[in-house]
């Protein structure tokens, strides 16, 4: 794990990678535009698990550290046109997650169909689906695909772990039960999306 994620992020000054058991790590950055473009890249996984960042102040023990907040970048699509505007993303932080930025590039030049909004997200959430938002009257549903999601149920629509090892699952005593999750969720990567383009 230590070479793979120091060969990933590649820091121009290097880094410290120290287990500290429970599964956490301290990772310790000796350049502050390094540990800054290892934090805007989140989320990172390893072996398909989260990996969940946090900066650490002075005084604060890594131990205690409740790792509970990841940013994502979440795709809202089926969004009626005219209503691609940041007050809608604003509108739908409480209900995804912190707001934290609203990407507006590309919007309206035809290239992309769907807003992009980056929240701070609760890991003990279960994924948003969908939403019904009205429109000058009018109501209808957006949908939100997660960009560079990693392992999640499809049972129960949290992170960290997947459908075969849900325990809210198992306590069912059944071998066959509705999905509420599907692939869905995830948004295509953005090397994907430029194939197609192609």
């Amino acid at each position: 794990m230590k070479s793979t994620m120091a060969n990933l992020w590649h820091p121009v000054r290097g880094v410290q990678i120290q287990d500290l058991k429970e599964k956490r790590f301290l990772f310790q950055f000796f350049h502050a535009i390094d540990m800054d473009r290892v934090l805007k890249g989140s989320p990172w996984t390893f072996n398909n698990h989260l990996l969940i960042l946090h900066p650490l102040q002075w005084g604060e023990d890594p131990l205690k550290i409740p790792l509970i907040f990841s940013p994502f970048w979440v795709q809202i699509h089926t969004i009626p046109m005219g209503f691609f505007y940041e007050n809608l993303a604003r509108q739908l932080r409480y209900f995804l997650g912190k707001f934290m930025e609203y990407d507006n590039s590309d919007l309206g030049k035809g290239k992309r169909n769907f807003m992009r909004i980056r929240v701070q997200w609760d890991v003990r959430h279960t994924l948003k689906r969908k939403k019904q938002v009205c429109f000058l009257g009018n109501c209808s549903y957006v949908r939100f695909k997660y960009e560079r999601m990693t392992l999640f149920c499809f049972y129960y629509g949290r992170v960290g772990h997947s459908d075969s090892f849900c325990e809210a699952k198992m306590a069912l005593g059944v071998e066959v039960a509705v999905m509420g999750k599907d692939l869905s969720l995830r948004a295509q990567s953005k090397r994907a999306l430029a194939m197609n383009s192609i």
